[in-house]
């Protein structure tokens, strides 16, 4: 299974920036996310995001 962007922002929806890996992970787990996902999230190279296209530039990294 790919994870999409659709599927990221479910899991992640309500997200106040600036956010950690961590509260991502955590966001991602108390909406039901997939472990590919939560396995995705922390795999980010960065601790922290300020906003949502420096956690897309991060994701797009991972792909």
């Amino acid at each position: 299974m790919t994870v999409t962007g659709a599927q990221l922002r479910e899991h992640l929806a309500g997200l106040d920036f600036p956010v950690s890996r961590a509260d991502l992970v955590r966001r991602a787990q108390e909406n039901g996310a997939s472990t590919e996902l939560l396995q995705l999230l922390m795999a980010l190279p960065a601790d922290r995001f300020t906003d949502p296209a420096e956690l897309d530039d991060a994701l797009a990294t991972l792909s």
